[in-house]
């Protein structure tokens, strides 16, 4: 059976010191109107994505001068908010394609 290729969507973000950081985006969802992106440092071992250590950063899409960028949170409550539905969602997809994992071996077993 074939191996899927790990090819993750790679965002450069800089900090406020103007260090480039590279993150992976784990997912987006669109919330009372508002878009929210999940992301983690990125790297190149795609088990060490999922570990249980690694930061999560949630951010916001705003828009300035018709312009779109990914903006922080400010807002503690909407960032606890917004950062527990992304933990749950990308748990369950986690699970999903352990499952997933698990029945093709089994298959293959067969």
């Amino acid at each position: 059976m074939d191996e899927k290729e790990y090819n993750p969507e790679i965002f450069t973000l800089t900090d406020e010191k103007g260090v480039d950081q590279e993150f992976e985006l784990m997912d987006i969802m669109e919330e009372n109107g508002t878009i929210y992106y999940a992301l983690v440092p990125y790297s190149e071992d795609p088990d060490a994505v999922i570990e249980d250590d690694t930061e999560l950063v949630v951010l916001k899409v705003a828009e300035e001068n018709g312009e779109e960028f990914l903006s922080t949170i400010d807002d503690d409550e909407e960032y606890e908010r917004i950062g527990n539905i992304f933990i749950q969602r990308i748990s369950e997809m986690l699970e999903a394609s352990d499952e997933a994992a698990a029945e093709a071996e089994a298959e293959a077993e067969a």
